[in-house]
C-alpha cells in the first residue's frame, strides 16, 4: 500500500478534542504519524501540501434507507455505499425496511450475500434488525436469532403505536445487549398531515401534524424505558419540547440517547413557502420552490422555535448525534402533489457541505462540534468505538475541501436518485479522498 505525507492540514479529533494544522504520515492503512511538521519519511512517500483542507475521521451515520433488495430503481447497495463514500461516511446502518425485510436470518443473508459481491473500498456497512415481523408493528421478529448474526440493534424505522409491545421490547432485548431506536410519532395524531401544524401550513394549506404526534409517543416511550431500564436512542427529534422531555430524562439518569436528521438543523416550514421571512432567515437554501415535494419529511421540518432548539440542543449534547436519513425515491414517485408525495430526501453527499457552510461557517458550531455528532456521537449511539486521529489507528479518514464548488445533479451525485432540494444549485465544499482500511 502506497506511503502519503499530508502536510499543512487541519486535523480535527473530537476524541481528543484537538483542532490544529499538522503534518500526518499515512502507510499501509495505519496512521504512522500526526506532527506539527513531519521532516524525516520514506523516499517513496506521496507528499501533499493540504493547506486549507480538512481531516478528520470518517463520518459514521445511524440509520439510513437502502432501495436493495425490493426497490433497485431507487437505489442499490452499491450507489447508496458510493453515495456515503463521496459524502465523507465510512461507516452507515441501514434501516430494515427493505422487501424482503430484515426481520428474519433470511432477509440478513440475502443482504450479506449482496454486500459479498460488491467491490472492495466502501464504506462499512451495518444493518439494523427489525424489531416486529414485517416492520408490521404487529408481533415481535426473531430477536434472539438476529441478535445472534451481527446487526447493529434493533429499529422499525416507523413508530410502534402499542405501548404493551413495546414494553415487551424492551424486556426481551435487554438481555441481548443491542442498540434499540424508536421513533416517536403518534399516527392517530398525525393524520394525514403533511407539514407542522401552524400559520405556515394553514396558509399554504397543507394537513398540519401538532407537535403533540411527537411529544406524546415520546413522553410515553421514556416512561417505558423509566420501567424497563433499557438503553433507547430516539430517533428524528423534531420539536422544541421533545428537547426538554429529553434534557429532563437525561437530567433523571434515563439510559437514552437522541438525534435529529441533517435537514430539521437547516430548514424549518418556511421553506415550504419559499419565502424567506416564513424563514426567519433559518433555512440554508438559496432558492426555494414552494410546495417542494422534496421537502415532503417525515417527522415534517418543524417552526423556526423548534429549529433554533434542535440546534441547541446539539451544541449541549442533549442530542448526541446528527443522521442522514438518506430516503432515495425516484422522480416519478416525487413529481406529484406535495402531500402525496412519498416523504424523505437524499443526504449522504450533502450533508457535510451544507452543515459546515450552514452551521460551521455562520459560527452556531465550532468544527469540532460539527465533526463530533457526524463521526464520535452516532458511533456511541450505535455501540462503536469512535474513530480518532492518533498514530497506530487504521486510517479511516476523509479529506474536506470547504471551498471546492460543485453542482448537484445527475452527474455529480453518486445516488441513484436525486430527490433534494438543492438539486441543480451550486454548492461549496466536497470530499476528496476517503481513506477506509
Amino acid at each position: 500500500m502506497s506511503r502519503e505525507l499530508l502536510q499543512n492540514v487541519r486535523v480535527l479529533d473530537p476524541v481528543s478534542g484537538s483542532d490544529r494544522i499538522a503534518d500526518i504520515l499515512i502507510a499501509e492503512g495505519d496512521i504512522k504519524a500526526v506532527e506539527d511538521k513531519i521532516a524525516e519519511f520514506p523516499a517513496d512517500t506521496e507528499v501533499r501540501d493540504c493547506q486549507g483542507l480538512i481531516l478528520g475521521p470518517g463520518l459514521t451515520d445511524i440509520y439510513s434507507h437502502s432501495g436493495e433488495p425490493g426497490f433497485e430503481d431507487r437505489e442499490t447497495l452499491e450507489s447508496l455505499m458510493q453515495a456515503a463514500a463521496a459524502g465523507g461516511f465510512t461507516r452507515l446502518a441501514i434501516l430494515p425496511d427493505t422487501s424482503p425485510p430484515v426481520d428474519n436470518l433470511a432477509g440478513l443473508a440475502l443482504l450479506q450475500q449482496h454486500i459479498r459481491n460488491l467491490p472492495i473500498g466502501l464504506p462499512r456497512l451495518y444493518f439494523w434488525g427489525a424489531l416486529t415481523a414485517g416492520v408490521k408493528g404487529q408481533q415481535m421478529a426473531e430477536l434472539g436469532e438476529l441478535a445472534s448474526c451481527a446487526v447493529v440493534g434493533f429499529a422499525d424505522g416507523l413508530p410502534l403505536s402499542n405501548p404493551a409491545l413495546v414494553r415487551r421490547l424492551l424486556e426481551y432485548i435487554q438481555p441481548l445487549g443491542k442498540s434499540v431506536a424508536l421513533w416517536p410519532c403518534d399516527r392517530t395524531l398525525a393524520g394525514k398531515g403533511a407539514a407542522r401544524e401552524g400559520a405556515v401550513s394553514v396558509r399554504l394549506g397543507l394537513p398540519g401534524i401538532p407537535a403533540s404526534a411527537e411529544t406524546s409517543a415520546l413522553a410515553a416511550i421514556l416512561e417505558l424505558v423509566a420501567s424497563a431500564g433499557t438503553p433507547v436512542h430516539i430517533m428524528r427529534v423534531s420539536t422544541a419540547r421533545s428537547v426538554e422531555l429529553i434534557r429532563d430524562a437525561k437530567a433523571r439518569g434515563l439510559p437514552v440517547t437522541a438525534s435529529v436528521t441533517w435537514m430539521h438543523l437547516l430548514l424549518n416550514v418556511g421553506a415550504l413557502s419559499g419565502n424567506s421571512q416564513d424563514s426567519g432567515g433559518k433555512n440554508a437554501l438559496t432558492a426555494s420552490l414552494a410546495y417542494d415535494p422534496n421537502l415532503h419529511l417525515e417527522p415534517p421540518l418543524g417552526n423556526l422555535s423548534d429549529q433554533l432548539a434542535l440546534i441547541q440542543a446539539v451544541k449541549d449534547g442533549v442530542i448526541d448525534a446528527i443522521a442522514i436519513d438518506h430516503n432515495p425515491h425516484t422522480y416519478e414517485e416525487k413529481t406529484v402533489a406535495f402531500a402525496d408525495s412519498p416523504p424523505g430526501a437524499i443526504g449522504l453527499e450533502l450533508a457535510l457541505p451544507l452543515l459546515w457552510h450552514g452551521l460551521v461557517e455562520t459560527g452556531e458550531f465550532s468544527a469540532l462540534e460539527l465533526w463530533r455528532v457526524l463521526s464520535a456521537g452516532p458511533a456511541v449511539c450505535l455501540g462503536q468505538t469512535p474513530l480518532t486521529v492518533a498514530p497506530g489507528v487504521s486510517a479511516e479518514l476523509i479529506l474536506f475541501d470547504p471551498e471546492m464548488s460543485w453542482t448537484v445533479d445527475g452527474q455529480s451525485l453518486k445516488s441513484r436518485s436525486a430527490n433534494t432540494p438543492w438539486l441543480g444549485q451550486q454548492l461549496a465544499g466536497k470530499v476528496v479522498q476517503t481513506w477506509i482500511n
